[in-house]
């Protein structure tokens, strides 16, 4: 793909991201009004959803809801759950992949061992598992996801971890009597950072699917809190009469996922000195 047309799609890309978190933290400002609030002329006299006009943009919901004010705020949901989740998954793998990498005793050997226990079970099933378990809540849901996607940054890390610690200037540091403490803080966490840069940036776009996902089964975040997700599950049963209910929420989940895909991609090209190398 020419270098020109990516760095477009990039720029788009981003400034889609900035709008799309510009409109998830000043949703109690944008939305015109609140996501919750039922309107008695929000239906037809057949009780059905109005379509998209005037005064309600993207029509209601089955029960008159404006779709567009719960979108706004769907958009909220999501970031929020994508942030934490992915936050937590990102401090937990990295310190499993680091110390299963730099400890070559058997706590390393137990984390690592651990980790592909976890991997074992399919992300979705652990994910509704947990999520039967304790009661569904946007906080819940975050430590639910965040608990089944730290397994796969956990094995990245780990394997670079342990390429680094096999490296000359790790050697040369050893040699001089550096403690472990200062080898990993100074010399080999340093060299992740741009790993987890980017594995913080698609693992958002993950995290805003498997949300959505769980959202849908009515085991993610619950109404009246609204989550694409859940707007979508609610309202599917109007997806012949009303498509806008569906699609509306649909387009959104999409459009998140693939432009942090599509940045994470380019930071990845450009924090990856070796990527360059392997194209030429």
């Amino acid at each position: 793909m020419p270098s020109k047309l990516v760095n477009n799609t990039t720029r788009i890309a981003s400034v889609l991201v900035f709008l799309l978190v510009l409109v998830a933290v000043c949703a109690p400002w944008l939305a015109p009004y609140p996501p919750e609030e039922t309107f008695f002329d929000g239906l037809t006299l057949e009780g059905a959803p109005l379509a998209p006009s005037a005064r309600f943009w993207f029509g209601t919901d089955l029960l008159g809801r404006d779709l567009f004010s719960r979108v706004i705020f769907g958009a909220q949901t999501s970031l929020i759950i994508g942030v934490v989740a992915n936050g937590i998954a990102l401090t937990v793998g990295t310190v499993i992949g680091v110390f299963g990498g730099f400890l070559r005793s058997w706590v390393g050997v137990a984390l690592m061992r651990f980790t592909d226990l976890m991997m074992c079970f399919p992300a979705l099933l652990l994910a509704i598992v947990l999520s039967a378990i304790f009661t569904p809540s946007l906080w819940i849901v975050a430590m639910v996801i965040a608990m089944v996607n730290w397994v796969q940054i956990a094995r990245v890390v780990y394997a670079q971890t342990v390429a680094l610690a096999e490296r000359s200037f790790v050697e040369a540091t050893i040699s001089l009597g550096a403690t472990p403490a200062r080898i990993l803080f100074r010399h080999i966490v340093p060299h992740l950072v741009p790993t987890l840069i980017v594995y913080g940036t698609l693992g958002i776009a993950t995290t805003v699917l498997l949300e959505a996902t769980l959202s849908f089964l009515g085991i993610g975040v619950q109404p009246p809190t609204p989550s694409w997700g859940n707007i979508i599950f609610e309202n599917q049963s109007y997806f012949s009469t009303a498509p806008w209910l569906v699609f509306i929420p649909g387009a959104a989940i999409v459009l998140m996922a693939v432009c942090f895909n599509v940045l994470g991609d380019a930071l990845r090209q450009v924090l990856d000195p070796t990527l360059g190398a392997r194209r030429s």
